[in-house]
């Protein structure tokens, strides 16, 4: 396998790969089944563990972020599961063994909700609803889904990206430029590349995770936050070798061209959501953030989420949580506190 570049993170690889859902079996996980749906003109990969015990099944959907997979919420369907939960995570489009569209506009926001209304139908029927707990791109997504189909949504628990409301005269992109520069990563991620990359090595994979979890996204002139020094190790506590193999044989077949597609997608999705603009969210929510992720330590978040706007814009927010020495992928470093908080707040609607 090639070896992985610093001056070429992230970038694409694009090679034919297959919705055999049988090669997702090397997880490991006892109980997890898994099954390919078609939905909204996809073939959408889905993990999923039956509820242990009888009675009506309660469905969590699990929505994951960059650079994750359905495989990233393990310690919460296990868990949950066991208290009696069906839990259901897919591979988003683009990622693992969901399909993976070719033009870059098909990674909307419209799109990829468009894939998850789908999927409830497909899983709940047409009439039920789910709960939904989202991280990362997965946040943003389900803020999405309970703004446009609230009706689909009992409660959401919510990680690391607290609702970012519309501004109609603020373009994403150029702002972002900007702010931080051409190099900062997300910039970096709208270069569409000729240059066919193959990144699926456990360095390049490991380095994708790191980055997300406390490296800088800054170029060093523009840093506003220092690497900490013990970003790696901190990262291997809680990803184990066989997790990080999970992870290497799925991006080894399709590379990270559909992850980066949701970028490619920002200016795109604020064009395309005007109609939303001060709309607000009128589904029971929970929020739970790190207080090391860089998400949450970015200019104004802190502000927005504790001044008064976040309850604003988000109306049935029941709780913010601030975990203590945590970073972005708190659901994978700290799953036991993850847990109880998704369980304790869903609880209140069943």
């Amino acid at each position: 396998i090639p070896s992985f570049s610093r001056e070429t993170p992230y970038y694409d690889h694009i090679s034919s790969t297959s919705n055999d859902s049988t090669t997702v079996n090397m997880s490991g996980l006892d109980g997890v089944e898994h099954k390919t749906l078609k939905v909204n003109g996809i073939n959408m990969h889905v993990a999923e563990i039956p509820a242990s015990g009888s009675g009506r099944d309660q469905i969590i959907l699990f929505i994951h972020g960059f650079p994750e997979l359905w495989y990233t919420w393990r310690h919460q369907m296990t868990a949950l599961s066991s208290l009696g939960y069906r839990t259901i995570a897919p591979d988003l489009r683009g990622y693992g063994d969901t399909d993976a569209p070719e033009k870059v506009e098909e990674y909307t926001y419209l799109n990829v909700v468009g894939d998850l209304v789908a999927l409830i139908d497909a899983v709940a029927g047409g009439d039920e609803a789910v709960f939904l707990v989202g991280h990362d791109w997965g946040a943003l997504i389900a803020w999405q889904l309970c703004m446009y189909r609230p009706e689909k949504v009992k409660a959401l628990v919510n990680m690391s990206v607290a609702l970012s409301p519309r501004n109609q005269d603020r373009v994403p992109m150029p702002t972002f430029r900007r702010l931080f520069g051409d190099d900062y990563y997300i910039c970096r991620f709208q270069r569409n590349r000729s240059r066919v990359q193959r990144v699926g090595n456990r360095e390049g994979v490991e380095r994708v995770l790191h980055v997300q979890n406390g490296w800088p996204a800054l170029p060093p002139q523009r840093q506003t936050f220092k690497r900490p020094e013990n970003a790696a190790s901190a990262t291997k506590q809680w990803l184990t070798q066989e997790d990080l193999e999970y992870y290497v044989s799925k991006y080894e077949k399709k590379g990270f061209t559909g992850a980066i597609n949701y970028y490619r997608n920002i200016d795109r999705n604020w064009e395309l959501t005007a109609p939303s603009t001060g709309a607000k969210i009128g589904v029971p929510v929970k929020f739970i953030v790190g207080d090391q992720d860089l998400t949450y330590n970015s200019p104004g978040i802190k502000e927005y989420i504790h001044g008064g706007g976040f309850k604003r814009d988000v109306q049935l927010l029941d709780e913010t949580v601030v975990l203590n020495g945590v970073g972005h992928f708190l659901h994978e470093e700290n799953p036991d506190v993850i847990n109880q908080h998704i369980h304790s707040f869903f609880q209140k609607f069943i």
